[in-house]
């Protein structure tokens, strides 16, 4: 689960984090308020999106030479009229892709005089099996680009589960970002606080780009991105209240409530899978013949005819579907239930597209009963091949 960066500050500032003083706004009438609530005179109105990249953004309402979605202003007048540009309009960056997202929220918050911009993360590095910061002096910068043009300049520092973060772990982060006096002294501090904001809070990524050095010398969390671990949301009631549904795909929001993995993608095949490495797999073999898959779906092993219905509607309810592929190896699932929760969904939102289905494994003939005797308009397929071949063909 993401949250806004000015929820991600608010759970860093309650470990002790430096923040910056600032105030989140859904409306133009309270930018006057939230300004007049900061030391000024420098404020930066930043635009609240689940995405990257906003200070390079662009707003498809404004046109290509408006300011992006992170503003300085130099007084609450300058500020109250960004928040007339942007708030309700749509902002499209690098990690929006070309349809954007509207900026419901702002956050517009005090300014800083930076003297060094840092990058640092703290991230799951499956490599090691630990907790690892990486860090970079070359902060404000996509990682991305410094990894790969100057991949010298990114410290990788792995955290022992046991011992926590160190003493020599503080400092060689501190050479690392090439701290001192008390910049450096707040980074013997801040590391630790870092790491046991996403250690208690189950977190799976936190960002902090950047990590500033003021001109005064010290340290402060200038913007921060946030991840959480949704298996392990149950823990954190706290955190679950920060989840904003406008940020994310209507059809992932009805997904969860049945416990389905299902990630929106940009195809035209939709896929009804069991298993995770199957459905990737499904998703191969489509785009191998020359399509592309509408979103990833993987029902499970436990999965309920009510479940694969509900999966089978949420396929449908996507208006780029022009075609549908259920692909089940029945081990733990059985394939009659997979057969009647299609033939109970197709009973109920009705079949406007090519449904190719595929069953192999536990009562699969059982299933194909079930399918043929629907009177239903239902490709059989003898295997994933044949069903990708099938699907490719109906829909193209």
């Amino acid at each position: 689960m993401n949250i806004h960066e000015y929820q991600a500050k608010q759970v860093l500032k309650g470990f002790g984090a430096p923040v910056a003083e600032g105030v989140a706004i859904t409306s133009v009438e309270e930018a006057e308020g939230a300004a007049r609530q900061l030391p000024g005179p420098l404020y930066v109105v930043k635009s609240q999106i689940h995405a990257g990249g906003r200070g390079k953004g662009k707003f498809k309402e404004l046109g290509p030479d408006a300011k992006g979605g992170v503003r300085l202003a130099k007084s609450v007048e300058e500020a109250v009229a960004h928040a007339k540009e942007m708030l309700g309009n749509t902002l499209v960056t690098k990690q929006t892709g070309d349809a954007g997202k509207q900026v419901n929220r702002l956050y517009i918050e005090d300014g800083a005089d930076i003297d060094r911009e840092l990058y640092l993360s703290l991230l799951v590095d499956r490599a090691v099996g630990k907790v690892a910061f990486v860090v970079s002096t070359e902060g404000g910068m996509d990682i991305e680009t410094v990894a790969e043009e100057t991949p010298d300049k990114i410290v990788n520092v792995p955290i022992d589960p046991v011992q926590g973060v160190t003493e020599a772990d503080a400092k060689a982060l501190c050479d690392a970002l090439k701290l001192e006096g008390e910049a450096r002294s707040d980074g013997m501090s801040l590391f630790p606080i870092l790491y046991k904001a996403f250690m208690d809070k189950d977190m799976s990524l936190l960002e902090i780009n950047p990590l500033i050095v003021m001109e005064n010398g010290r340290l402060r969390v200038l913007d921060a991105k946030v991840s959480f671990d949704g298996n392990a949301l149950f823990r954190h009631d706290d955190i679950k209240a920060l989840r904003d549904e406008t940020e994310e795909d209507a059809k992932e929001i009805e997904a969860s409530k049945y416990d389905l993995a299902y990630v929106a993608l940009d195809g035209t095949i939709g896929c009804m899978v069991n298993g995770a490495g199957l459905a990737m797999a499904t998703m191969d073999i489509i785009k191998l013949y020359g399509k592309e898959p509408a979103n990833f779906l993987d029902v499970g092993g436990g999965a309920t005819t009510e479940k694969v219905t509900a999966a089978f509607k949420i396929i449908t309810a996507d208006p780029n579907v022009k075609g549908i592929l259920v692909n089940i190896f029945g081990g733990i699932m059985r394939c009659d239930v997979i057969a009647e929760g299609v033939v109970t969904a197709v009973k109920d939102v009705g079949l406007k597209v090519p449904l190719v289905v595929r069953l192999e494994g536990t009562n699969v003939e059982k299933g194909k009963a079930i399918l043929d005797q629907s009177g239903l308009d239902i490709t059989a397929a003898d295997d994933l091949d044949d069903a990708a071949k099938k699907i490719v063909a109906a829909v193209g």
